[in-house]
């Protein structure tokens, strides 16, 4: 007679051999990209549109020789123009409409100047030139009108850029329709006024990102 005790034992042993787990690997955690570091492109559309501005206003001011203003045939083409439009472009890539609109069109604004200057006969226009070279003014005016209007919804230094861009355009469309040198020399100063401001708001994303914290304010809106 079997032994019920050492039979049950037997089983048992037998059934915890079959239903012993078998230690599985743990699966691997999914590969995670850094967080994408955002980057502001109208740190470069500013300083470009900043620097060109400056210089091309100092001929219209009267403060440097009018026979000096080839000098900033090359800002237009590759600083004001190129690196514009580049900036332009990334802010389409980041889904901004403002900034994207702004930077290619002045960039665009830069190059055209570039080639009516290098690559036109002036001369040959005759008396229709201050009429052809207002309505081009007036028409840049126009357009930065509206952008102001929008640009309320940026920041308070992005606004007054182009507060004062516009009161410019609008000073230089005027000087060429009236032949007034008092106004294109206001619209020099101007203009002068503008690029410092547009150089201290791309002072302040450049040292405020770099800094990681508010270094220079530039009224944000709420």
């Amino acid at each position: 007679m079997s032994n019920p005790v050492s039979s049950t034992g037997s089983a048992g042993a037998t059934q915890a051999q079959h239903t012993t787990a078998v230690p599985r690997e743990m699966p691997s955690p999914p590969l995670t990209s850094a967080p994408a570091v955002a980057v502001n492109p109208a740190a470069l559309g500013l300083a470009a549109f900043a620097m060109t501005t400056f210089v091309l206003s100092f001929a219209n001011a009267g403060i440097i020789s009018a026979g000096a203003t080839p000098v900033v045939f090359s800002l237009a083409l590759f600083y004001g123009g190129v690196a514009q439009i580049l900036a332009g472009l990334w802010e389409f890539a980041q889904k901004n409409t403002f900034g994207a609109t702004a930077f290619c069109s002045y960039g665009a604004f830069w190059m055209a100047f570039w080639y009516l200057e290098t690559a036109t006969d002036l001369g040959k226009a005759g008396s229709g030139l201050a009429v052809g070279l207002g309505t081009w003014l007036l028409a840049w005016a126009i357009f930065t009108l509206y952008m102001t209007f929008a640009s309320w919804r940026t920041n308070m230094a992005t606004f007054l850029v182009f507060v004062f861009l516009t009161l410019t355009f609008f000073a230089l469309a005027f000087g060429a329709y009236a032949g007034s040198d008092a106004l294109n020399k206001f619209g020099g100063w101007l203009g002068i006024i503008t690029a410092i401001i547009a150089w201290y708001t791309s002072f302040g994303i450049v040292i405020n990102s770099t800094f990681k914290r508010t270094v220079l304010p530039l009224g944000a809106r709420a």
